[in-house]
């Protein structure tokens, strides 16, 4: 909703490479907000719209580490006490996939024949690394865009401050784990910041917009995406 130019550049290049996309209209939050903040009921309601929106798809694909990780990791746990229930969404892990692990791991692509100038970097996001295991694929897919000059982040594992709710309970902690973030990013000299987890591009942007830096934040798949159409 906030960032629909990443969702779109995630369909852009989902089709590029022949995959046939739709978009259920019944789709709604994955209940992550709710079940972090301890609301498991609510949770509980909004995952099962979700399971049913996407009951008949092949593949599941999200341009978001943590809305993956909340399906596959969480899922189970909000059901575990409604079999019927948690055989969906067992299942339903079993289909949902991060944008650039769907692009390595299932279609087995690493070079999109991509090209743009700039010099980037690329903030590994809690959820994603963490959760999901996911580190390879999006840094294999943004090094392989032609006059991409990618430097690595000092301690990238490190959280850039958001967590959800925890920015808002834990400001003053929440805003020195971004300052240190943010000094990491100017320090690499890049042009442009990249992730995969919106969440995270949106407290960094924030940051490095109040101190006026020129530093752009994108998601890998607007980055492939602009590059594909060059």
């Amino acid at each position: 909703m906030l960032y629909p130019q990443a969702v779109e550049s995630t369909y852009n290049v989902l089709k590029k490479l022949d995959v046939s996309v739709d978009f259920p209209k019944d789709q709604i939050c994955c209940g992550q907000p709710s079940f972090n903040a301890g609301y498991v009921d609510e949770a509980a309601r909004v995952a099962r719209k979700l399971i049913e929106a996407f009951e008949n798809t092949e593949y599941i694909i999200s341009p978001s580490g943590s809305c993956t990780a909340m399906i596959r990791d969480n899922y189970p746990t909000l059901f575990k006490d409604d079999p019927e229930t948690l055989a969906k969404a067992k299942e339903l892990g079993n289909k949902v996939y991060e944008f650039s692990e769907f692009l390595v791991k299932v279609l087995k692509v690493k070079n999109l024949g991509a090209k743009y100038k700039a010099k980037v970097t690329y903030h590994h996001s809690c959820h994603m690394s963490r959760l999901l295991g996911i580190k390879d694929a999006p840094i294999e897919l943004i090094k392989s865009i032609e006059g991409i000059e990618y430097v690595e982040l000092p301690n990238n594992q490190d959280c850039c401050g958001f967590g959800g709710t925890f920015s808002v309970k834990m400001a003053d902690i929440s805003s020195a784990m971004l300052e240190e973030k943010i000094a990491n990013v100017k320090s690499t000299g890049a042009d442009i910041l990249l992730g995969s987890d919106l969440s995270c591009l949106m407290n960094i942007s924030g940051g490095l917009s109040r101190e006026g830096s020129p530093i752009q934040t994108m998601h890998v798949a607007e980055l492939l995406d602009r590059g594909l159409r060059t």
